[in-house]
């Protein structure tokens, strides 16, 4: 099957790697020149574990391709894919659906033959009605069909996830574009992946609905995290015990500073906006939005607890820039406010991340120093704070890490450690809804990078 991927970003690119890897033929269309430009020299744009040998593999082998032209793309394609960006609007955190529209006028005057269109990206309810009436609009005679397919890809195991599933979603309104939704991913198919064919209206509604009940998930362990605090129980043992039951589930259930990245932060505040237009209102999300807002800021509160209650003149060593392991994603990450926050409070920052600097130093102040590695991140400072649980970070040598800090202060915002553990190393410990010892907590996170 003729695929032409309209964006070339994370999901755009990622999508368009595994289609091709499937056999189908795929041309990755995008206007930035100097992205298509490195794509073309084997230089992979963003980092994602395993992309880049797949991309490799695949334009070695002729089935995947790069061009900033769309027409043709368009023209020569069975299938079109939308996998554009759909920010947060400034002034009202609207999805920004302007560069959907664009593709969906562009798609309609280079269309040839039926055409199955498919949204990729995540729109708002009634995105897909907005895009078939553009594309009619603008061109009458173009014969397609517009299918909803939302992308349920996380960051650092999008491979995994593209190619095994726990389902394929598909909305649609027009019959003839189901048997080539099925032929697109029949590898996934045959494999036992199942697709829900719904209408076009609540497959947009289930990916808003999906990432907003694990991003209530997060938040809700956070404050029964808070709650741990002050009862003096530990909340890596009370997910453990909750997260047993299978109606519940262990995952999304860790205890942290926050949620980040670019699909939690936006799409529930696109779930927020649409209810209210509609006038449904989401009580739990509205509070869910709120509340992981405020907790970012909440975590610096804790480093300077950590510090004696005044930061001011103190060096803290951050561990972690970006939102999760795994990926050089800094788009709405923890770190952002909680360094500006304990910028504000006057301490210097120092900070080390394995793939994230590069990303972060535009986002962050000029003040912010960066450091090759944990142990000169750690060197003259007052307090050590992980902030991203890389699994470079899991096995620190709290020997010399003591040697090289001007107090030995560790603050875990993951729960990575145990307080027992550290405490045996002279060091001063402050997790995240847990005792200052670990007590009888058995509980483990080495699967929260998983997640």
């Amino acid at each position: 099957m003729k695929i032409a991927m309209i964006g070339s970003g994370y999901v755009g690119l990622v999508s368009g790697a595994c289609f091709a890897d499937f056999g189908h033929s795929v041309v990755c269309v995008d206007k930035a020149v100097a992205k298509i430009e490195a794509l073309e020299r084997g230089e992979i744009p963003i980092y994602e574990p395993g992309l880049d040998a797949l991309v490799a593999e695949n334009v070695k082998a002729g089935r995947l391709s790069f061009t900033t032209e769309l027409a043709g793309a368009v023209a020569a394609a069975d299938m079109v894919f939308i996998a554009v960006g759909t920010p947060s609007r400034r002034g009202d955190g609207h999805a920004d659906l302007s560069y959907v529209y664009a593709a969906a006028r562009e798609i309609a005057l280079a269309v040839t033959g039926f055409t199955v269109v498919v949204t990729k990206s995540t729109v708002p309810v009634g995105t897909g009605d907005e895009v078939e009436r553009i594309i009619r609009e603008t061109n009458p005679a173009a014969d397609v069909a517009v299918v909803s397919n939302p992308e349920f890809l996380r960051e650092g195991a999008a491979i995994g996830d593209f190619k095994k599933p726990d389902r394929i979603v598909v909305g649609l309104e027009d019959e003839r574009a189901r048997e080539p939704m099925v032929e697109v991913y029949r590898p996934l198919y045959l494999n036992a992946s199942p697709i829900v064919f719904t209408s076009r209206r609540s497959s947009e509604l289930i990916k808003y609905a999906a990432n907003a009940f694990l991003a209530m998930k997060i938040t809700f362990i956070n404050e029964i995290a808070d709650l741990c605090e002050e009862v003096g129980a530990d909340v890596q043992a009370v997910s453990r015990g909750i997260g047993l039951d299978n109606r519940i589930g262990s995952k999304f259930l860790h205890a942290g500073p926050g949620y980040g990245g670019s699909c939690f932060p936006k799409d529930t505040l696109a779930l927020v906006k649409t209810a209210q237009d509609h006038g449904s209102a989401v009580r739990l999300i509205e509070t869910t939005v709120a509340i992981n807002d405020q907790r970012k800021r909440a975590m610096a509160r804790k480093v300077i607890a950590a510090c004696g209650g005044d930061a001011r003149g103190k060096v803290v060593a951050v561990l972690g820039l970006t939102f999760k392991p795994r990926t050089d994603d800094m788009r709405e990450a923890p770190s952002l406010s909680i360094i500006q926050a304990l910028q504000d409070a006057g301490a210097k920052v120092v900070a080390h991340d394995p793939v994230g600097m590069e990303a972060a130093k535009p986002l962050l102040d000029d003040a912010v120093s960066y450091a090759e590695s944990p142990y000169e991140a750690a060197a003259g400072a007052d307090a050590l704070v992980l902030v991203t649980e890389w699994d470079q970070f899991r096995a620190l040598d709290f020997a010399r890490l003591k040697a090289a800090m001007r107090a030995p202060v560790l603050v875990d915002l993951r729960n990575v450690y145990s307080p027992d553990e550290v405490a045996r190393h002279g060091f001063t410990y402050e997790g995240v809804g847990r005792a200052a010892t670990a007590g009888d907590v058995e509980a483990s996170i080495l699967g929260t990078a998983a997640e």
